[in-house]
């Protein structure tokens, strides 16, 4: 999995890449991005699945602030994305979400 940011000196948003290896998608037919800033809407963010059988995604969000994500795969499988800038408790059992900080 990967994260990259992207600043724009004229702009006020992070143009944000999001992408999941084909090992850790295992095998799913879909992915999506889901989190604060979409409401936690699987069908909001859909992931474009890549021919070696991974994942990507990139959006635009705000800077100077902190968003909670996860993905979501084959529409019930919640992964973490393991170079998220830090974890929080989900509130849900022993689950945690990511952290993205821009």
């Amino acid at each position: 999995m990967a994260i990259k940011k992207q600043y724009f000196k004229t702009k006020e948003v992070c143009k944000v890449s999001f992408s999941i290896d084909a090992s850790e998608a295992k095998g799913a037919e879909t992915a999506s991005l889901v989190g604060d800033f979409n409401g936690w809407n699987p069908s909001a963010h859909p992931m474009k699945k890549l021919k070696a059988g991974g994942f990507s995604l990139q959006i635009e969000l705000p800077k100077d602030a902190t968003y909670q994500f996860r993905y979501v795969l084959n529409g019930s499988e919640y992964i973490n994305d393991n170079e998220a800038d830090e974890y929080v408790p989900a509130g849900i059992g022993e689950a945690q979400n990511c952290v993205l900080k821009l």
